[in-house]
């Protein structure tokens, strides 16, 4: 059921995917841009406690999707593992809204514990799909993952919205029940679409529909796990400052940003610090297209995946770089409110670095990973993100203790000198990786 063309129309199935993609992502994001405020303002927690339980959510998010990809490669199927997911997903939105019902705390542990649970069975498999839809050497892939990474980030910045308006405007339970809603959209149209799309595609386990499944890993295989596990160790350190988005970013747009109330037609809409988990999945949907088209346009000048990995955290380094200044600003100003420009501009910073790596590092693990084993090492992939976020969140923890400045200026260093050092070693991981064209 591959599309097989060497044409460069994507195949269809990869628009029925982005659109149930979509919906799972404003579900998730909807719920995140609440959360942490969710946290201190509803249930009373204070900053350092908020964003350590933020962090240890986010990082058992993308853990489980190890066990997921595992279970998915050898038991369940890619298919029956995002139904089950979305599923369970569903059940923890709407047990975080049961707060006013039920002890709020228990609905928290136990909805937050059910999302990274069906996050765990959905997320690396829908992935994995995506790539199963190419030949190996399809140059189409990374342009494909690129279109995918538009849906994500389409449903990422309508949740924050939706979700936020109800959830900060009104009650935060109409937040979560929102963010509920969309993953039942998602679940429906994957239910309707999923046989004529895709027909077998995902339907059996891989290990068991393999003919090399208890073939040993050849030299070349070995060297592109290694390739793998070294970009995956990079990216720890993108998504722990990246995701400062949920906490420390989250806290500077409530308190240290000055919030516009913006009249719209005569409607006087209030700018909720929310909204601001926005801005980033916006750019993504402005400039992913751009990126895919760069991509095709450079051809055989194309960067390598490691030197696109550099870039990412190049431009990551800039983003703090911008929003340490600007903390600097706020503090020696006494304090007052700073524009709402500084933050959108580390979106922005923070957006093109991470289409550098976010869905080039999908791309790459669909395309490196052994066949029997692609569910697995998506699992390995958003493991690093879980580490990365556990990271984030202990470092978002001392938004209170450390001055601001300084606490922004530390991704910002580390971020420019993580990028060196990949650039440095971009030759050896390209001889690891064994194709000649990337």
């Amino acid at each position: 059921m591959k599309n097989l063309s060497s044409s460069s129309k994507q195949p269809s199935a990869l628009y029925m995917l982005f659109s149930v993609e979509m919906w799972e992502r404003f579900n998730y994001y909807g719920m995140r841009a609440i959360l942490a405020l969710f946290m201190t303002k509803a249930l009373g927690f204070d900053k350092a406690t908020s964003t350590q339980i933020f962090g240890w959510f986010t990082a058992f998010v993308y853990l489980t999707p190890l066990l997921g990809g595992y279970l998915a490669d050898r038991f369940i199927g890619k298919r029956r593992s995002i139904t089950i997911g979305a599923l369970i997903m569903i059940a923890g939105q709407y047990t975080l809204a049961l707060y006013d019902i039920i002890p709020a705390k228990i609905a928290l542990m136990a909805g937050l514990t059910l999302i990274i649970i069906g996050n765990g069975f959905f997320k690396p498999n829908i992935s994995s799909i995506v790539g199963d839809l190419y030949e190996p050497n399809d140059k189409r892939r990374d342009r494909g993952f690129t279109i995918f990474y538009m849906g994500i980030n389409l449903g990422s910045f309508i949740g924050p919205i939706v979700c936020g308006a109800l959830g900060q405007g009104i009650s935060w339970k109409y937040g979560f029940m929102a963010a509920g809603t969309g993953m039942i959209l998602g679940l429906i149209t994957y239910l309707s679409l999923q046989k004529h799309f895709l027909g077998n595609i995902g339907l059996k386990p891989a290990v068991k529909q393999s003919e090399f499944s208890n073939q040993p890993l050849t030299k070349i295989e070995k060297d592109r796990i290694k390739a793998i596990f070294v970009l995956i160790a990079f990216s720890v350190f993108f998504w722990c400052f990246f995701e400062q988005a949920g906490t420390s970013l989250n806290y500077f747009a409530d308190e240290a940003t000055r919030l516009p109330v913006w009249d719209i037609f005569g409607w006087k809409i209030q700018i909720q610090s929310s909204f601001f988990q926005s801005i980033n999945p916006m750019f993504v949907l402005l400039l992913a297209p751009m990126f895919s088209l760069l991509w095709k346009k450079l051809n055989k000048r194309e960067p390598s995946i490691p030197n696109k990995f550099g870039w990412g955290l190049l431009l990551q380094g800039i983003a703090f770089t911008i929003i340490a200044i600007a903390a600097s600003i706020y503090i020696n100003g006494g304090k007052a409110q700073v524009s709402m420009l500084f933050l959108v501009a580390t979106y922005f910073f923070c957006t093109t670095g991470e289409l550098c790596l976010s869905p080039i590092g999908l791309s790459m693990i669909t395309r490196l990973s052994p066949a029997k084993y692609v569910s697995l090492m998506m699992g390995v992939w958003f493991a690093s993100s879980s580490l990365g976020n556990l990271f984030a969140g202990q470092l978002a923890s001392f938004y209170d203790r450390w001055t601001l400045s300084h606490l922004f200026a530390l991704p910002a260093i580390m971020s420019i000198l993580f990028a060196i050092t990949m650039f440095i070693m971009t030759k050896k991981i390209k001889t690891w990786m064994h194709e000649t064209e990337y």
